[in-house]
């Protein structure tokens, strides 16, 4: 599925002008950049993606908060998803006590002012923003990431930087080498240079949580494998080994 900007933001709700900005601040990337005309073009990674935004939107968390938790090498989907269904609960609870409240006031009833407290949801929902940004957005790392601001042009141009590499991996795996080899070693070597030269420092650490996320996320897995079936689990593995 491949779905130009202007049909990805009709069937999200999305504006086109939301679309970029979330580009621009790096929540949500186009999987696809046409070279010619710079047309955006999005598929069903983006759409998962997206709907977990919107979901976390939803629930009045901040831009900031949400690409916390979504770029968190520790992010588990399953859990975020009962996370976000338990505060959504809460918070149509609320509403229901809200109506049931309103209705007390056309009968000319009198109704405790208790109803107007949102205090667990807005508790529980910061708490589990204030566990994401602990476990990420807090760190250097993203306050390094956040604090570049990259041109279209010279974000596009890092990204065929990143392809490139990527597509070097590829090739050392056809080429019959292990991830345990010199050649695969030495290109975990480069892969983590480059995202600390243009993006933040990269430690062992970050990177091993990195090497995880390219097989347990699916979008990662489909990008990645794009230059060969097996690639992500390769640089996985290659990444595993480099970070002994």
């Amino acid at each position: 599925m491949k779905m130009h900007i202007k049909e990805f933001a009709e069937l999200t709700g999305v504006s086109v002008r939301t679309l970029h900005y979330y580009d621009e601040i790096k929540l949500l990337k186009p999987s696809f950049v046409d070279e010619q005309n710079g047309y955006r073009f999005y598929d069903e990674h983006s759409l998962e993606r997206m709907q977990e935004i919107l979901f976390y939107r939803e629930l009045d968390f901040s831009l900031k908060d949400i690409y916390a938790i979504l770029s968190s090498h520790n992010y588990d989907k399953q859990k975020a998803l009962k996370e976000q269904k338990h505060l959504l609960t809460l918070k149509k609870e609320r509403l229901e006590r809200l109506i049931m409240a309103l209705d007390s006031v056309m009968k000319g009833e009198n109704f405790t002012m208790n109803v107007f407290d949102n205090s667990e949801f807005e508790e529980q929902r910061d708490s589990y923003a204030k566990e994401a940004r602990e476990k990420w957005g807090d760190t250097a790392a993203y306050k390094e990431y956040s604090a570049k601001a990259y041109s279209a042009e010279k974000q596009n141009e890092l990204n065929d930087g990143m392809d490139a590499l990527i597509a070097e991996f590829a090739g050392c795996m056809t080429g019959g080498n292990n991830p345990e080899s010199e050649e695969a070693q030495a290109l975990v070597k480069k892969w983590q240079a480059y995202i600390t030269d243009n993006f933040y420092t990269c430690t062992k650490e970050i990177l091993a949580g990195l090497g995880a996320m390219y097989t347990a996320d699916g979008r990662f897995k489909a990008n990645i494998d794009r230059y060969g079936k097996g690639t992500a689990e390769f640089m996985r593995a290659a990444i595993q080994k480099y970070c002994r």
